[in-house]
């Protein structure tokens, strides 16, 4: 890692505000000297112009008198018709004309001179103008050395000690501001790593400020209270899945003990036929348990058309020995996209459930609703429908949610749903689920009413036959 990216947020925001604070308090001192020594320029080349019109009207008048500058640091030459020096300040006696320019057509003319009669290094401002005496134009220059950039010394001290002043300020504020702002990130940071399986219910403090880290805070709030939901459920689900495992072990042992205690006439044939129901019971929780895992872990299934009608055809026609009566009325070509075998799981714990509860008779329905489900999500090509109703004693409305909980089974159908997991409605959901679709118990006149919504699929609607 670079060390660039080692550095806190809060000291790379006080180098960017400080670097940014410092460029500009540059930018403005600089533009601040630069606009003081334009006005200081003008001045003073008016007050040269001024100097040598003064000295042109005595020339004109006859009456030159000296001192011809009044001011330190000004310079004047009076040059005749014919290019010679005939009067100058003390500074330029007896050196040759400080320019050679002319007015022209002009009354005055400004120039900067940097050779010739003044000092190496300097630079000054002339302005020449024009004398008339006795019918002849002579020239009067008047000059002063140029404005220097920082103008004077004690305005470039006074202007950079307040940019640095200045640039420091707004460092400082950016460091306390940037501090103050990621002082709930720390807490935020802290709690999180003082929050693990043994304490999932603390909460990271929220600010009260309504800005980005209240909405982060809040959000992962909100993360924890799932992971905690989901932890505990895993918790639930374990403790489950260990009692419904524990009971068919339990029976088995039982009987293996039994039977290794008995007489040599033992009944072995009943013995074989206990254990073997109970490592059918195992092999089903097992077997629903695997399938769980694959579901809860996002595993994908098959994305390819299925014939929803031929699927619970198939299923119908497996369970004609039943004791109860199936009635299958299925509407053909109803297609939907999914994986044929989660979906023939999900027939299966449904006619399963329907099964253990019903009294005589099992009613099976399959069609196809344009509008989609009339109480969940629509779809946009309409839904495949499967109705599977018994004929049974039916399940409270209050407690239409609770069967489809894993390891569920209602007190009232405990008797009857001795050879069930617990796990079949909650598998079946979560396959509809998966597959894009609802599953819910709705209402019936008689026993319990579960109704699957699907999507859909854009397939021709082709005439099949289906026995029942």
């Amino acid at each position: 890692m670079s060390p660039r990216h080692r550095l806190a947020v809060t000291t790379r925001i006080t180098l960017f505000a400080g670097v940014v604070a410092t460029l500009l308090t540059a930018l403005l001192a600089t533009l601040l000297l630069i606009a003081v020594r334009s006005l200081a320029t003008n001045e003073l080349t008016e007050e040269i112009a001024a100097n040598g019109g003064r000295v042109a009207l005595s020339v004109e008048r006859g009456q030159l008198g000296y001192p011809l500058a009044g001011r330190q640091f000004r310079h004047i030459q009076v040059v005749d018709s014919r290019g010679q020096v005939v009067a100058s300040t003390g500074e330029l006696r007896g050196k040759q004309a400080m320019a050679t320019f002319t007015p022209n057509g002009k009354n005055s003319v400004t120039s900067v001179g940097c050779e010739g009669v003044f000092p190496p290094g300097e630079c000054d401002i002339v302005v020449a103008q024009w004398a008339h005496r006795a019918g002849e134009n002579w020239i009067v220059y008047s000059a002063s050395p140029v404005v220097p950039p920082w103008v004077d010394p004690r305005l470039a001290a006074l202007v950079g000690g307040s940019a640095v002043v200045l640039a420091a300020t707004v460092t400082y504020l950016g460091h306390r501001i940037s501090k103050a702002s990621l002082r709930p990130v720390t807490a935020i940071r802290a709690e999180l790593d003082e929050i693990n399986e043994i304490s999932p219910s603390r909460r990271v403090p929220v600010p009260t400020s309504e800005d980005e880290i209240h909405d982060l805070a809040d959000s992962v709030n909100q993360t924890l209270s799932r992971l905690q939901a989901a932890m505990e459920q895993q918790r639930r689900f374990a403790s489950d899945a260990s009692h419904d495992l524990r009971s068919p072990i339990t029976a088995i042992r039982a009987e293996v003990e039994d039977a290794l205690m008995a007489t040599p006439d033992h009944d072995w044939p009943r013995t074989g036929r206990a254990v073997l129901g109970g490592l059918d019971r195992l092999q089903a929780i097992v077997s629903d348990l695997l399938i769980i895992a694959r579901l809860d872990s996002g595993m994908p299934g098959a994305h390819d058309p299925v014939d929803l009608a031929e699927v619970v055809a198939a299923e119908c026609r497996n369970r004609h020995d039943m004791i109860k009566r199936v009635e299958c009325s299925l509407e053909p070509g109803v297609a939907v996209i999914g994986d044929r075998l989660r979906l023939c799981r999900l027939v299966t714990n449904l006619l399963d459930n329907a099964e253990r509860h019903a009294d005589t008779t099992i009613t099976v329905t399959v069609r196809h609703e344009p509008g989609g489900d009339p109480v969940g999500r629509r779809f946009p090509h309409g839904a495949a429908v499967l109705e599977i109703i018994d004929d049974g004693a039916g399940i409270d409305p209050d407690k239409r949610e609770l069967v489809f909980q894993r390891f569920t089974r209602l007190d009232a159908s405990r008797n009857k749903d001795a050879g069930g997991t617990g796990l079949g409605l909650p598998i079946a959901r979560q396959i509809a689920e998966a597959t894009g679709g609802t599953l819910r118990i709705e209402d019936s006149p008689r026993g319990a009413r579960f109704v699957l919504y699907l999507p859909s699929a854009l397939e021709s609607s082709h005439e099949m036959i289906y026995e029942s």
